[in-house]
């Protein structure tokens, strides 16, 4: 891991997002330095599910020896950012990094996304990036090693990064289009760079997209917070740049990557538009949009491996796993044993079968049925198949992460 060295020592970070995940891990990285954190996050009251409030971030700050302010605030509110920035500047004398973590993610489809959900992706990334930069600008402009750093990825135009989830990446995509603009408006007196990792990172976010088990796969919080840190490291000079996690901590040194894994040894989950990371855009030329589903489409898997499946998961069907599902599945197969079936895991003991579900599917998942082999046979996770394209998802999200969880209690049997 990556050493502090003090370079932080009174410097004052305005955080956004900072009560959880990535964007506390940053600040506590800088507080071990003696640097002063703004946490400037919507959690003033315990979340149900999420853990961390700004007040609990402020007292682990202040535990490793930095100096915290917490402070309410939606990035969607200018006033709210504008109070946090003047109450910043009056108890520490300015601001010297600005970090734009705060973000919201929904992963469907165009047809999918309620207009609502899309303008919260746009107001929370795209908006409330630009916003808070602007409203901090002044003072960074005052500031000697000034930064911004987006936690946002590379520009990536290939359309595999479009396609399922297009309301996603054009926000998110605004994000680093600020760094674009930025750097070059304020080069010379402003690093403005992103930072984006390699794989997937365990956060509470992560475990309500992908279930609890996809944490074995992943890295933890602290790459990103060493590979900020070693950004903030950097002269006003080092600007414009798309970080990629791993990229510049091997730069700094760092060889052992194991100590960021959460499960040593597991292949680890590539993260979102990086073309590079392995496997990631494996059989893209067969990811031609969904499958015809049909009713006429059903015919060529009555026998064969697909239907060897579902009668091994008829057999295994019980009130338990129905109880913990509440979900009605239907499969639209490609390839070879193209076909529609359906698992119905929300009624009486559950049924499954071949054809349309007997009442309205909850979720409707399209893939390859060699894939769709695999997936039940539990060598192919659905959280992989989704983020390399091999699974696309219409419906209700955590029911296809229930799905996974489900698997997982049948595999043994497959």
């Amino acid at each position: 891991m990556l050493q502090n060295t003090g370079k932080l020592a009174g410097k004052t970070l305005f955080i956004t997002g900072a009560s959880r995940g990535i964007g506390k891990a940053i600040a506590l990285k800088a507080a071990r330095d003696g640097a002063n954190v703004v946490i400037a996050a919507k959690t003033a009251q315990v979340h149900p599910k999420l853990p961390g409030t700004i007040y609990t971030a402020a007292e682990e700050i202040e535990a490793l020896g930095g100096k915290a302010l917490p402070c309410i605030v939606d990035v969607r509110d200018e006033k709210q950012i504008g109070d946090a920035v003047q109450l910043a500047v009056q108890k520490f004398g300015g601001i010297d990094i600005l970090v734009n973590n705060a973000s919201a993610i929904n992963l469907n489809g165009t047809l999918e996304t309620p207009m609502k959900t899309v303008d919260l992706m746009l107001a929370v990334n795209l908006r409330g990036t630009y916003l808070t930069s602007k409203l901090c600008i002044p003072h960074l402009l005052k500031s000697k090693g000034a930064h911004i750093l987006n936690l946002s990825p590379p520009l990536n135009l290939n359309p595999i990064w479009f396609k399922n989830h297009t309301a996603y990446t054009m926000a998110k995509y605004g994000m680093s289009m600020c760094v674009l603009g930025m750097a070059e408006e304020f080069r010379g007196s402003i690093a403005v760079n992103a930072l984006w990792p390699k794989t997937a990172i365990h956060t509470a976010a992560m475990d309500m997209l992908g279930g609890m088990d996809v944490g074995k796969r992943c890295r933890n919080v602290d790459i990103m917070s060493d590979a900020a840190y070693a950004i903030f490291s950097k002269p006003p000079s080092y600007t414009g740049n798309f970080v990629i996690d791993e990229d510049i901590l091997r730069k700094e040194g760092i060889k052992d990557f194991d100590v960021y894994a959460i499960a040593p040894g597991n292949p680890l989950m590539p993260d979102f538009f990086l073309d590079e990371a392995e496997g990631l855009l494996q059989n893209l030329g067969e990811q031609k949009g969904l499958p015809d589903s049909g009713k006429g489409s059903t015919t060529s898997s009555i026998s064969g491996p697909i239907a060897e499946t579902f009668n091994i998961i008829k057999g295994i069907l019980n009130p338990d796993v129905v109880k913990s599902t509440g979900g009605v599945y239907r499969f639209d197969l490609s390839g070879e044993h193209a076909g529609v079936w359906y698992i119905d895991l929300k009624n009486d003991a559950g049924s499954a079968g071949c054809g349309e579900p007997p009442v309205k599917p909850d979720v409707v998942m399209a893939m390859d049925s060699a894939d769709f082999t695999k997936m039940f046979a539990g060598e192919l996770k659905p959280t992989m198949a989704f983020m390399s394209g091999k699974l696309k998802i219409k419906g209700d999200m955590t029911l296809a992460i229930k799905m996974e969880k489900m698997m997982s209690m049948m595999k043994s049997k497959l």
